[in-house]
């Protein structure tokens, strides 16, 4: 779930005024390239690793369903939090200090979660991970373009973008994946995969240390603010037809690391670990791959896959959970992320189109207050819904909902008239990586 960081003008490039500065590294910037490419797979990762472990906590300290979701929606108000706080704000401090700074927020949540599993702890600790996260995703993909720039002049710009979607995207598959391993085959279900993740992020955290800075850092800095957000006044039904199907594609995303594995658990009758962490890895899977492999495919089409996966997967998941049927469950899963993966790459794609070149940023922003919002809001609905109706019911209303509102938000984007609109060259490029997931 990646937005790139642009609060101000482009400052990675090489500046000879007498009051800017960059800070060496270590190494240059082709390894430091891969560097930052493993400090964003293995934040997302560790981001991922609960997934496969929900059921675990609902068996051993008797948590409801509901309470999964509330644990599971203090990490989107988290990143929430994190964006619109601090993650706009490597371009004035150096992207290599905030990504420390969020990587290592990522490991003291890594030792929380070791030292309790109690629920307070819990909720805390899930929430100090997003916003470790959104200072990670939102500094992370600008590092990788502005390493790959530096070490290939005037290459492609394909190489950071694969790299940052398979970082982001192929993360949350691996930590959801190596999660069920680790529940499955190994003592302490719910310490050892945070113990493995907290050594991971601090061998990370010494890449970054050894990257050099990008970015020209000025000895005089604007005073802050917190990221704004910005919806264009002759647009505003475009852009809330996009927040809507982007709400719909995260509220999907979120069913597979949240209450996804409790189905599995429970109406499918797989206790496996490792099955409920192959489930999640083969939609983000599904997801890494439709991005990487559909780079440049116009908007339109990108919209009308999404529109057409998203729903069938969601609607095969529910007839899966329904009939208990685990191979239908999981190839379910792959359509539904490939069609989410779609059709939010779309939704970024056609919010860039609307806003002018120096307040795109801020719709963006707008744009991602809907994502983190699908990811908590519609779960959480599941939640309290499970409260008065069975689960396999209140999955139907889900779907439900989130179909209504794909179906709605596309239908207005798919209008030739709203997709004719694209953004310049050259800001396109710019704010292409926020695309991944």
């Amino acid at each position: 779930m990646t937005v790139t960081s642009s609060a101000g003008p482009d400052r990675s490039q090489p500046s000879h005024g007498a009051h800017r500065h960059t800070r060496a590294g270590k190494v240059g910037h082709g390894k430091a390239f891969w560097l930052i490419a493993f400090a964003y797979m293995i934040n997302l990762a560790h981001s991922a690793v609960p997934a496969p472990l929900w059921s675990i906590y609902q068996e051993q300290h008797g948590f409801s369903t509901f309470t999964i979701t509330v644990v599971f929606a203090s990490y989107s108000i988290g990143v929430i939090i994190s964006l619109f706080l601090v993650g706009h704000l490597s371009d004035w401090h150096g992207r290599r200090r905030l990504l420390l700074i969020g990587v290592l927020t990522g490991a003291v949540s890594a030792l929380m979660a070791v030292t309790s599993t109690a629920l307070p702890v819990l909720i805390v600790t899930r929430l100090v991970v997003g916003f470790g996260i959104g200072m990670v995703t939102a500094t992370a993909t600008a590092y990788l373009i502005d390493l790959h720039g530096r070490a290939r002049p005037g290459a492609s710009r394909t190489r950071a973008d694969i790299v940052a979607t398979v970082a982001n995207v192929g993360g949350l598959a691996i930590g959801a994946l190596v999660g069920g391993l680790l529940a499955e085959y190994v003592a302490g279900p719910l310490r050892t995969p945070y113990l493995l993740f907290l050594g991971l992020l601090l061998v990370s955290a010494i890449g970054v240390v050894l990257s050099p800075e990008t970015v020209e850092l000025s000895r005089t800095r604007p005073p802050y603010r917190p990221q704004r957000v910005s919806v264009p006044h002759a647009a505003r039904g475009t852009f809330f037809a996009a927040s809507a199907a982007t709400f719909a594609a995260f509220g999907a995303f979120g069913l597979f690391t949240s209450l996804g594995p409790g189905f599995i658990a429970g109406t499918l009758h797989e206790p496996s670990r490792t099955l409920a962490g192959l489930a999640a890895f083969m939609v983000f899977g599904a997801a890494a791959v439709t991005q990487t492999s559909l780079l440049g495919v116009a908007q339109r089409k990108l919209l009308t896959y999404g529109l057409l996966l998203m729903p069938l997967g969601l609607i095969a998941v529910t007839a899966a959970v329904w009939q208990a049927d685990l191979a239908l469950f999981l190839g379910a899963g792959v359509i539904t992320g490939a069609g989410a993966g779609l059709l939010f790459k779309g939704s970024v794609s056609t919010v860039l189109g609307l806003a002018e070149p120096e307040s795109r940023s801020e719709t963006l922003a707008g744009l991602f207050l809907a994502a983190y919002s699908g990811l908590a809001l519609p779960i959480l609905g599941i939640g309290v819904a499970t409260r008065f109706i069975s689960d396999k019911t209140a999955l139907i209303g889900f779907t439900a909902v989130l179909i209504t509102l794909c179906a709605v938000g596309t239908r207005r984007l798919l209008s030739p008239r709203h997709t004719a609109s694209a953004a310049l060259p050259s800001t396109q490029a710019r704010y292409e990586s926020a695309t991944d997931i």
